[in-house]
């Protein structure tokens, strides 16, 4: 198969999914501007920083065990289309929910050098859904429905 001239720039430089890669220590490498507008940084505010920078503080020893792990094994159970769903941060401090995947970036010995991750903002869905289950919980427990010959 060929792949499109300008396939990869234009998949890159979308405005759409947020596309961030690091390094081995989680020092981001690229932001594309699909980040800039979910996360509010732009890329020269993000480059070289820490992916701290968009994790909540209260998950960042979670997340740095995991991608220790990753780094060191060059595995990682998000890598195969599973998504992650995970709260992230914005620049004005607010949280927000995102779904991602990773790949992993190797270098010629197939040694993992960093990762790269496809996110998007998933909030809204996230908000609906929750607002979606406390109404039908409420609904189940104050109400019941009538049997046919009550009516």
């Amino acid at each position: 198969m060929n792949i499109p001239a300008g396939l990869g720039e234009a998949l890159l430089h979308s405005a759409s999914d947020a596309i961030i890669a690091t390094d081995r220590e989680g020092r981001i490498t690229f932001w594309n501007p699909g980040a800039e507008r979910i996360f509010g940084f732009t890329a020269d505010e993000a480059a070289g920083q820490s992916l701290d920078l968009i994790i909540p503080e209260n998950l960042r020893a979670r997340h740095w065990s995991g991608f220790r792990h990753t780094m060191e094994t060059g595995t990682s159970r998000y890598g195969h289309g599973d998504l992650l769903s995970v709260p992230g941060l914005t620049k004005k401090g607010a949280r927000i929910s995102v779904e991602f995947t990773i790949v992993l970036l190797r270098n010629g010995a197939q040694e993992t050098t960093g990762t790269v991750a496809v996110m998007r903002d998933v909030t809204k869905r996230f908000e609906e859904a929750r607002e979606l289950k406390r109404r039908l919980a409420g609904a189940g427990a104050g109400s019941r429905i009538a049997a046919p010959s009550e009516k």
